[in-house]
């Protein structure tokens, strides 16, 4: 009997914890997608050449970007179904990419981003989930 108070009590605690955590990525989301659709959608720029850059490094920072985008995002809605996650998700990447194109400054649509976007995103739910499985 103690012991399912004990795990009744840990869930309330697990759940308010989910909830502060919830709080505060609902105030870090919406930031930091005005700042990811900014960045995507400025006017592009001629890069210049730096000792870290590579070929490809553009794939990796999409990768990267929609990761903390998937991330951010689960971790606001953690109840969100997993469809409904990933439709909203592949749909802004998909609409950045379009919009790049069509806003001719200098961006173009490249199909390996909305591949990047969506494992990055992937790559940030899956995360997420590892990181509450293991401390909550």
């Amino acid at each position: 009997m103690v012991q399912i108070i004990q795990n009744c009590l840990r869930q309330k605690n697990t759940r308010q914890s989910l909830d502060k955590i919830s709080k505060i990525f609902s105030k870090i989301l919406p930031i930091y997608w005005a700042f990811l659709t900014y960045m995507l959608l400025k006017p592009g720029e001629e890069n210049q050449e730096y000792w870290f850059m590579f070929n490809g490094i553009d794939k990796v920072l999409h990768l990267s970007i929609f990761a903390m985008l998937g991330f951010c995002f689960i971790a606001t809605f953690p109840r969100i179904k997993f469809s409904y996650f990933f439709q909203i998700i592949l749909i802004y990447a998909f609409l950045t990419e379009i919009l790049q194109e069509e806003m001719g400054l200098g961006r173009s649509m490249e199909s390996l981003d909305i591949v990047a976007d969506t494992i990055g995103c992937l790559i940030g739910y899956y995360i997420y989930k590892a990181l509450i499985k293991r401390f909550f």
